[in-house]
């Protein structure tokens, strides 16, 4: 199988699966997302059994032509525990997913990811978060959680800086030091370098008043690349799409639930770009005017670069509906994957 170089994480909600499913063939095959259970604290064993096995099936159904990771960095141990009942090893025969864990995760999930990759004598994703400053000691624990594979187990590394927004300069230089520990100790399948970059709205968000913020993610990247290292050509490139770092970290919240606006987002090669959207049919001018915001940058890369900018073009004109939560973002992310896609040259 050949590696895709770009790797979104992404929660696994419908409209994250909704998007990768419609990214056209060309751009799917280049994408291998990090499907991301999200944290469900207080629920009864059994329904939340019957979640993660819902959750993790549509992802299944999204991937069957191209494989993808599956992690749940956020369960606590009860939650572990019950992942492990609900994802069993017979679970995962002939799906597109291979396991991911990391260090400080509970004993079950770390068992269950071993055990999968083990068992499929497959590839084993390690995420490690780099929410700071790096500290070695955690060279250590990437090392035992090696050891727990048989010799010559391939295994995959994602270094996952979280948010990386324009208050973190230093990001670039604790990746590197943060890769020099750990790069050498195997021989990694992969290493990819994770950061979300999409800020929060700002306090003062207003309809019809587009925001805008810099691609420090992206800024960060490139600063990777001048630290010549031998081993950096050969680094993968992973954001959170076109939500925030804590997106995933959210408890879904129950049907119908989120406030009555939501955000279009659109991404540029320096910028993210925000828009104030109003949910109900009663706003369908003002929900127009929230797609022109965008539409009218300089930077847009009009109706036929895709179907996220089709979407917004036809909303401006009003021949799609005004759409909700889901809607935008869906077409939010397939614009942005598609654009990353085209930036890393794939």
């Amino acid at each position: 199988m050949s590696v895709p170089l770009y790797v979104p994480v992404l929660p696994t909600r419908p409209h994250a699966t909704a998007a990768y499913r419609e990214l056209t063939p060309d751009v799917q095959r280049r994408v291998a997302p990090l499907w991301t259970l999200p944290p469900r604290p207080g629920m009864l064993p059994k329904p939340l059994a019957e979640r993660i096995g819902k959750d993790a099936d549509d992802v299944t159904a999204a991937q069957r032509h191209g494989s993808a990771w599956l992690d749940a960095p956020f369960a606590d141990a009860t939650e572990a525990a019950v992942l492990a009942e609900a994802l069993t090893l017979d679970w995962w025969d002939h799906r597109n997913l291979r396991p991911v864990t990391g260090p400080g995760r509970p004993v079950a999930q770390q068992s269950l990811a071993l055990a999968v990759a083990r068992r499929r004598e497959d590839v084993l994703g390690i995420r490690v978060r780099l929410p700071g400053e790096w500290n070695d000691g955690m060279a250590s624990d990437v090392r035992e959680l090696l050891d727990r594979l048989p010799v010559n187990q391939p295994a995959a590394l994602f270094l996952d800086l979280c948010t990386v927004l324009p208050d973190r300069s230093e990001a670039a230089k604790e990746t590197l030091r943060a890769l020099d520990s750990l790069i050498p100790l195997t021989s990694w399948r992969t290493v990819t370098v994770v950061a979300g970059g999409f800020p929060e709205p700002p306090a003062d968000f207003r309809e019809g008043v587009p925001y805008e913020a810099p691609r420090t993610d992206w800024e960060t990247w490139h600063e990777i690349h001048h630290g010549e290292r031998p081993y950096l050509p050969g680094l993968r490139y992973g954001d959170y799409g076109i939500h925030p770092a804590t997106y995933v970290t959210q408890t879904p919240p129950a049907h119908g639930g989120g406030p009555p606006w939501g955000i279009l987002r659109y991404t540029t090669a320096r910028s993210y770009h925000l828009s104030k959207v109003p949910h109900g049919k009663q706003y369908d001018e003002a929900n127009r005017e929230a797609a022109r915001c965008l539409t009218r940058l300089a930077d847009f890369r009009g109706a036929e670069a895709g179907a996220g900018e089709r979407w917004l073009r036809d909303r401006t004109e009003g021949s799609v509906s005004i759409g909700n939560h889901s809607t935008w973002n869906k077409v939010g992310n397939i614009q942005h994957m598609k654009f990353v896609v085209r930036s890393l040259g794939l």
